[in-house]
């Protein structure tokens, strides 16, 4: 039977998407990119935001369709609108015929199997806290030389504005063993670049360990011969510790980069929503990390327009992005999440404010990435081969700046010949608005 994935929503939920692939794979199962020939048709699922549930729920309808129209026999629906909804969507979307919880993925070759031969609808849910997926072999989604390592689960800090405890449990850690016998069977598949996600990476090892001990993985991870690169996303200010500073400024396989998703600026909106931190700490910490690896590149994700925030409040957001002058910076209006308790509180900002506060901490931030850019003119950078550009003799690289996927890329000129995953040196000759333009050194590092 052939099955057909679409995976919505973060890096960590395509890690799942990619363990249910690999079990499928294992039991079988062929894939198609053709929702016409699908005899079966998985949709993993994001919910974290009202935009993500919307888009999750109009797949699921687009999909449906495949029943009457093409070869669908079973209709899947996977991931956190599954969790998060799972009796209320055999209520009120019939079309579905399995629900699998965030933590019951690994049961989907069961799931299949019952259903087929009991023709009846099924359910899979675990315990919150079961740790799903870790054995799970996988199957990698795209060809690429990098792949996210997705190293726990779960959240343990109840952001006040923020669903995912309540549909990934608390933090559970995946055992540092089990991480590196996936992360050498990556590299046995080509990976270069090891993108290390959670929903915090910071605190990885204290549930297991007693203590946080990232920094003892990333040395691990470093041993490993064929990957080149190793990338820390979402990393709490307020959980960086020396050991971790330490580690990337000593090992040269770590970029010299951290997404930290600081939030806010306020101390007052910082405290509503929960956060750990006040500006005066977080400044310390960008200034400790600037200090210690003086070429890292921190990106940072903002929410403006939550419950209570004042002109005031946004005016310290302006202040802290010029002054601190992120390379890479998002920003997200507030979205009211049903069951948080940011939802119930009082002074919700109207959206047309909330636009116009984004638009306005963008602005700014563009001005700043432009400038940025600018002074990396004449500098060169080791760059990793992403593919070619059809009919030019010009390549899509990236940087240790850049996470892919989500930052910036190079464009590689050359007559030369590269191949995906080739790493050469590359040195800045222009910018066009966010990417930057380069030219091939003579003395090339693949």
């Amino acid at each position: 039977m052939k099955v057909l994935f679409i995976s919505l929503g973060c890096d960590k939920n395509l890690v799942d998407s990619e363990h249910m692939s690999g079990l499928l794979s294992k039991a079988g199962y062929q894939f198609t990119d053709d929702e016409e020939e699908a005899d079966i048709i998985i949709i993993n699922s994001c919910c974290f935001i009202n935009d993500a549930k919307e888009e999750s729920i109009e797949t699921i309808f687009d999909m449906a369709r495949y029943k009457e129209d093409g070869h669908c026999q079973a209709l899947v629906l996977a991931g956190c609108l599954a969790q998060r909804y799972i009796d209320e969507i055999e209520e009120e979307i019939p079309e579905i015929d399995i629900c699998i919880g965030t933590t019951a993925i690994d049961s989907i070759v069961e799931a299949l199997d019952s259903f087929f031969e009991k023709k009846e609808k099924i359910k899979k849910l675990k315990q919150i806290d079961y740790l799903a997926g870790a054995d799970a072999p996988r199957n990698l989604s795209s060809i690429s030389s990098y792949a996210y390592l997705k190293i726990a689960e779960g959240c343990d800090k109840h952001c006040t504005y923020c669903i995912i405890p309540k549909i990934r449990g608390n933090y559970r850690s995946v055992p540092m063993e089990k991480l590196l016998k996936e992360a050498e069977e990556l590299a046995r598949k080509g990976i270069r670049e090891l993108v290390l996600v959670a929903q915090e990476t910071t605190v990885y090892g204290k549930d297991l360990y007693g203590e946080k001990t990232l920094h003892i993985l990333l040395k691990k991870l470093a041993a490993i011969p064929d990957i080149r690169w190793i990338r820390i996303l979402y990393c709490y200010p307020e959980e960086i510790y020396g050991e971790l500073i330490d580690v990337m400024a000593e090992e040269q396989k770590i970029c010299h980069y951290l997404d930290i998703p600081i939030q806010h600026a306020s101390d007052l909106i910082l405290k509503r929503m929960g956060r750990k931190t006040t500006n005066a700490e977080i400044r310390k910490q960008i200034a400790a990390l600037r200090r210690r690896i003086p070429d890292i590149v921190l990106r940072t994700t903002l929410i403006t327009g939550f419950p209570g925030e004042t002109q005031k409040d946004h005016e310290e957001i302006l202040q802290f992005v010029e002054e601190m002058k992120f390379e890479r910076l998002g920003v997200f209006t507030y979205s009211p999440e049903e069951n948080t308790p940011a939802a119930e509180m009082d002074h919700q900002i109207p959206e047309d404010i909330k636009t116009a506060r984004r638009n306005e901490i963008m602005e700014l931030q563009q001005n700043i990435v432009f400038h940025k850019a600018g002074q990396l003119l004449g500098k060169t950078f080791l760059t990793m081969i992403e593919g070619k550009i059809s009919g030019e003799n010009a390549y899509i690289g990236r940087t240790y700046r850049d996470t892919p996927g989500v930052d910036s890329n190079i464009f590689v000129m050359t007559n030369e010949e590269l191949m995906t995953g080739d790493f050469v040196r590359v040195t800045v000759t222009g910018t066009n608005d966010y990417d930057l333009i380069g030219e091939l050194c003579q003395e090339e590092n693949r």
